[in-house]
């Protein structure tokens, strides 16, 4: 069984999270060729990825992905930046969709797309008398092989002493082979690759003889050799293709110098100027990597190169692979992320151990308070308590990943959107290398994507209308991420219209969303937010790009469930900023632990602004809301004890009132009895056991007994606003 059949499966995952790496190199780069058409790099850049998903694919069996590669990566020629073809962006970035669509047909075993208008396409480009789609023969290709073909027709040259162990092989009736191998123009490290063509042929078999002999020469550009194997020809022919090194391969049995002509092919001697003898290539079919014969010995084509050449070197290369090219392979180790969820569950339990260690200790200083042991037990908790720190700190940090992961998407999103809608406009992005746990980082692309879009359909004008109100024609979309404590906040801004807050508010009365007298007591932030509302758009006409009053409610609905925020800051005429706050990380959180009625409930840390201690005398009643005037702050009071109907509320003159912030705005939640700050090990909560949106999910404390954590956004709806903004507070939608 070789390499590729037992590990295929693992292969062709890497292929196919390589393939999205080179997509994104391929949007990237064609938006780059939009704004320079002229810029060889950004062409030379263009052709290696493709160059590499070619031979990828061909490599793991996608033949169609590979012969369109071929197509496209004719026409990314240098003669053709010169050209300053201003279609050959768009080709490019319609190249990387077609090539998306064929990959998750691949994935996921669904019929490929059509990909005949690509073809066209690429033909149209090349020449007007380009070949059909499938035909073999651009310039650049028949160069190639011309090439080759010159290189291999001057025969197979070797020294006395290789001539020597090939006949002395030859008169032992062992099999030889006779192997041409062109490198790979774009192979950077020629001496490296022909030390893998070494490694290849030392598996295959006893190597006879190899040239040129010096395998530290920089310009190597062809390699051949003599191998005695029982291996046939098809399975060195697989064996020697390693992407990125080998752009072809001519494989014939070896015939004796005199032996005459034959069916097979003839032999000749040659001599060249006083050097050694030497066995010229003849007419004997050749098998080429494409796996046919040829009697003409021109070789097959395999182009194949990869940018994680460390899977598959594995598959051609044995272990003395060049040290370079080694360093390279071990600085990047893929783990499973069920493997990191395990180690992370695994240090949750450690910290739910440790509560019980600690709670254990006052418990002993309780009852043992002169006992000696006492000092050496705290000595070894706190060392233990440290480790255990650094290792949640080791094992978080493998979870957090930079968004420019995320972010790189948005430039070709927003491109797509502004050309569809007649929109000029520039993304700018910041805080590309702000890191956030790769979890919350798939889950806030959908959020993102909606208001993007929505920034550009709503937002931006058309340029005729920015001009008018003295606006530059271009108009400037921001996207920004930044830390704030222990919270990730990403700025979705855009110098258009703005939200106008009127507008909003009587869609909202003619949905039957709110009534008139509930519009009148909104405020400022109430009034924006009900965009959330499912259903509820601004948006005059419907487009397949926005409209139907969507995509603003899953924003809402995802940050919720992330137990994050979104704030609205919005100037008419001038602009919104959207600002999104999620936390770095759903697995462990700083908490504190409070007492409601007879319950014990937890809540965020990083939500707390401060906490009070006030009389119940200090508590007023404005507009059917209880309020705290916090010195120069009016706050909204939520008196926690009411979500447990079977408790008594508290009758102390004096209470703990706990000051969050939620959507820009203060709340004071009215508590029985503080307990303390703590890291909690959260878990989700089936429906079966709370139904319920206003707990998030759960923890046990190192004694026992289970604390319920709050989602805030879902308490304050219910119980910190009338029924008006209950409406549109709780499971709210959006304008998309």
């Amino acid at each position: 069984m070789s390499f590729f059949e037992e590990h295929g499966a693992d292969l062709k995952d890497l292929f196919f999270e390589s393939a999205q790496e080179l997509l994104q190199t391929m949007n990237e780069e064609g938006m780059r060729l939009e704004q320079s058409p002229h810029d060889q790099e950004t062409i030379r850049s263009l052709r290696r990825a493709v160059h590499t998903l070619k031979g990828d694919s061909a490599v793991c069996g996608y033949g169609e992905i590979s012969e369109l590669a071929h197509a496209m990566e004719d026409v990314l020629t240098p003669e053709m930046a010169q050209s300053g073809n201003a279609s050959m962006a768009e080709l490019v970035l319609g190249a990387a969709d077609v090539f998306g669509a064929m990959l998750a047909a691949y994935r996921n075993n669904t019929a490929l797309p059509d990909a005949n208008s690509l073809r066209l396409s690429i033909r149209r480009m090349a020449s007007p008398g380009a070949p059909e789609p499938g035909a073999r023969g651009t310039s650049s290709h028949k160069k190639g092989q011309a090439k080759t073909k010159e290189d291999k027709s001057a025969g197979f040259f070797w020294t006395e002493y290789q001539q020597r162990a090939i006949d002395n092989a030859v008169s032992q009736g062992k099999k030889i082979l006779l192997l041409t191998v062109a490198i790979d123009d774009l192979c950077p490290m020629r001496a490296a690759a022909m030390q893998l063509v070494r490694n290849v042929l030392e598996e295959a078999g006893t190597l006879l003889a190899i040239q040129p002999e010096d395998a530290s020469a920089k310009n190597i550009s062809i390699v051949q050799a003599a191998v005695a194997t029982d291996a046939d020809i098809d399975w060195l022919v697989r064996k020697c293709q390693i992407p990125a090194v080998v752009s072809d391969i001519a494989v014939r049995p070896y015939q004796a110098a005199g032996a005459g002509q034959s069916a097979e092919g003839k032999t000749a001697s040659a001599v060249e100027g006083n050097g050694p003898p030497a066995v010229v290539s003849s007419a004997a079919p050749m098998a080429t990597a494409s796996g046919r014969a040829s009697t003409e010995s021109e070789p097959g084509k395999l182009a194949a190169a990869s940018p994680r050449q460390s899977a598959v070197q594995a598959a051609s290369a044995a272990p003395a692979a060049p040290a370079a090219a080694a360093a390279a392979a071990d600085s990047i180790l893929r783990v499973d992320v069920e493997r990191i969820d395990t180690l992370m569950n695994l240090v949750g339990e450690l910290i739910v151990s440790k509560s019980m260690m600690l709670q254990n200790m006052m418990e002993f200083d309780k009852h043992y308070r002169q006992d000696p042991l006492r000092i050496r037990f705290h000595d070894a908790l706190t060392s233990q308590s440290r480790i255990l720190a650094e290792l949640q700190k080791s094992v978080m940090k493998i979870r957090m990943v930079p968004v420019e992961q995320l972010f790189r998407r948005f430039p070709r999103l927003v491109r797509d959107v502004a050309k569809a809608r007649g929109r000029e406009v520039r993304l700018e992005i910041s805080g590309e290398d702000t890191e956030l746990d790769k979890s919350i980082l798939d889950v806030i692309a959908e959020p993102l994507t909606h208001l993007l879009r929505n920034a550009v359909d709503h937002g931006i004008e058309p340029p005729a209308e920015r001009i008018a109100h003295g606006k530059t024609e271009h108009g400037k979309l921001g996207l920004r991420a930044y830390h704030q404590g222990n919270q990730m906040v990403i700025e979705v801004s855009d110098d258009g219209r703005g939200i106008d807050r009127n507008k909003v508010v009587a869609r909202a009365i003619e949905s039957n969303i709110i009534s008139r007298d509930e519009a009148a007591q909104l405020s400022e932030q109430e009034a924006l937010d009900l965009i959330f509302h499912p259903g509820l758009s601004t948006a005059e006409t419907i487009t397949k790009i926005s409209g139907r009053g969507v995509g603003m409610d899953v924003v809402k609905t995802v940050l919720e469930r992330l137990k994050g925020s979104v704030y609205i800051d919005t100037r008419p005429g001038a602009g919104t900023t959207f600002y999104l706050k999620v936390p770095l990380t759903l697995a462990i959180i700083k908490a504190l632990l409070f007492n409601a009625g007879e319950r014990l409930y937890a809540l965020p840390l990083t939500s707390v602004i401060e906490i009070a201690r006030v009389y119940e005398r200090d508590f007023h009643r404005v507009d059917r809301r209880e309020v705290l005037q916090l010195r120069e702050h009016v706050i909204t009071l939520v008196r926690l004890g009411k979500l447990d109907s079977k408790s008594a509320l508290s009758t102390s003159p004096k209470q703990f009132v706990i000051v969050v912030s939620m959507n820009g705005s203060l709340f004071g939640l009215v508590v029985d009895k503080l307990v303390g700050e703590q890291e909690l090990v959260i878990k989700g909560l089936d429906d079966h056991w709370v139904a319920t949106d206003l707990v998030s999910g759960a923890s046990i404390l190192g004694d026992g007994p289970v604390v319920l954590v709050l989602n805030m956004a879902a308490v304050i709806a219910k119980l910190g606003r009338d029924r008006g903004m209950e409406l549109h507070s709780g499971r709210k939608g959006a304008t998309a």
